[in-house]
């Protein structure tokens, strides 16, 4: 499976993006698709996750209110829209998916600034 992450970008505190990652080369029915970030000097984040198929989505304390994660099954697309962004959200984001196995995307690059 391939996933192609994009959507990054500058934006001012209280900005909002929207991050896409769109996957080819398989049926994403039992396949969980979710981001993850890196800031430097801190360790990869966990930010949300969303099950293909049911639906069922789940956050990161720290952007819960603000993020809302989504699929189109049509197009084999996961979205995070990200709202109210803060400095603290600057971070490399990546797109990754599991279904029993794990694989990533590239990463794209999210800066929020003050």
């Amino acid at each position: 499976v391939q996933l192609q992450a994009s959507g990054g970008g500058l934006v001012q505190s209280g900005g909002s993006l929207r991050l896409s990652c769109e996957a080819a080369g398989a049926n994403l029915v039992y396949h969980a698709i979710g981001w993850f970030r890196q800031a430097p000097g801190k360790e990869r984040e966990g930010v949300s996750c969303i099950s293909f198929s049911e639906g069922t989505t789940t956050y990161a304390d720290s952007v819960k209110g603000r993020f809302t994660i989504s699929r189109d099954k049509g197009a084999n697309t996961v979205y995070l829209q990200m709202n109210n962004l803060k400095p603290e959200d600057t971070a490399v984001y990546y797109c990754y998916g599991k279904s029993g196995y794990a694989y990533w995307g590239q990463g794209t690059q999210v800066t929020v600034s003050s």
